[in-house]
């Protein structure tokens, strides 16, 4: 099952304190002052990763602490700065504030990183208190707290093509046919309950290759959340372009597969407005079956009227 949801905290290292320490030596009765400053303490950060799929792992891990910096040490010695920690996701992953619901990061990228905690500044060693009249201060800063929130991730698969479509309208046997995916392919709706990707090569070994995503079938109200519509939707936001497969037959309903295609639209423009604006084809699908044929003269002629491209399948 894909996971494309989580919710973690991350925590950053506390600074080291600073040192109230002072200088001896046997024949230097009043060294002075000599306390070192405290480590900065380690950044939470997030890291793409494209050898990642999923946020299954986060089910499981929750809390994420970098380490704190050390503390000052005398004769002015700099205390250890923390380890940064980073937290791996997959390419496509959108990260909010829990509380505040701010966007931090949207990385799409292999290895782009954002930090999303902090860490603390180290205090201030004694040395840097001395003036003219404090001699021998014994006071020392504190290292600053690292920075604590929880994090809200959301995983949006990248893709160069999404299929889209009723349910049982054949994206999946498309995927298959195009790709080496190997998804459920049945003659029932949603057989297909997550968004699957392939890889398609075209024109050989040298050709191009591109990666499309079985969407799972949209239904009317999608855009509201029924059928799991919302959970669907969000992957098919990044995608490049749109690939409409439509059941030409009209299906065993003997739907209008027009009516079939304004449907779909329609949700996803109630969805986000700028998807009916990525270049969209339609996949005339079940020429094989008579009733398709039938259908398919003038759906074809509409739809080209419309503006769309149209290859039967």
């Amino acid at each position: 099952m894909l996971i494309d949801r989580a919710r973690i905290w991350v925590r950053a290292g506390d600074g080291g304190n600073g040192s109230a320490s002072f200088r001896r030596e046997k024949y230097v009765p009043r060294g002075g002052p000599d306390g070192g400053d405290g480590g900065r303490g380690g950044t939470v950060y997030l890291r793409a990763k494209s050898n990642l799929n999923s946020l299954l792992p986060f089910q499981f891990t929750t809390r994420f602490k970098a380490e704190q910096g050390g503390p000052g040490r005398s004769q002015q010695r700099h205390g250890k700065n923390g380890k940064d920690l980073f937290v791996d996701v997959p390419v496509g992953t959108l990260v909010w504030d829990d509380e505040s619901g701010e966007i931090l990061a949207d990385l799409t990228e292999d290895d782009e990183r954002t930090a999303v905690a902090r860490g603390g500044r180290g205090g201030l060693g004694n040395v840097h208190f001395k003036t003219s009249t404090r001699q021998a201060p014994r006071l020392a800063e504190l290292g600053e707290p690292g920075e604590e929130r929880w994090l809200r991730l959301e995983l949006r698969m990248i893709a160069d093509v999404g299929l889209v479509g009723l349910p049982n309208a054949g994206k999946s046997t498309l995927l298959a046919a195009s790709s080496a995916a190997r998804p459920k392919i049945a003659d029932y709706p949603f057989t297909t309950l997550e968004p699957i990707l392939g890889v398609v090569q075209v024109g050989g070994v040298d050709g191009q290759i591109f990666v499309m995503a079985d969407i799972p079938g949209l239904i009317g109200g999608a855009a509201q959340g029924v059928g799991l519509g919302l959970e669907f939707l969000r992957h098919v936001r990044r995608t490049k372009v749109l690939v409409h497969v439509l059941d030409a037959s009209g299906g065993l309903e003997g739907r209008d597969p027009l009516q079939d295609f304004e449907t779909v639209n329609a949700e996803l423009d109630a969805y986000e407005e700028d998807l009916l604006a990525k270049p969209m084809l339609v996949a005339l699908n079940k020429t094989d079956i008579p009733e398709a044929r039938r259908h398919l003269e003038s759906l074809t002629t509409e739809l080209q009227n419309r503006g769309y491209t149209t290859f039967p399948i």
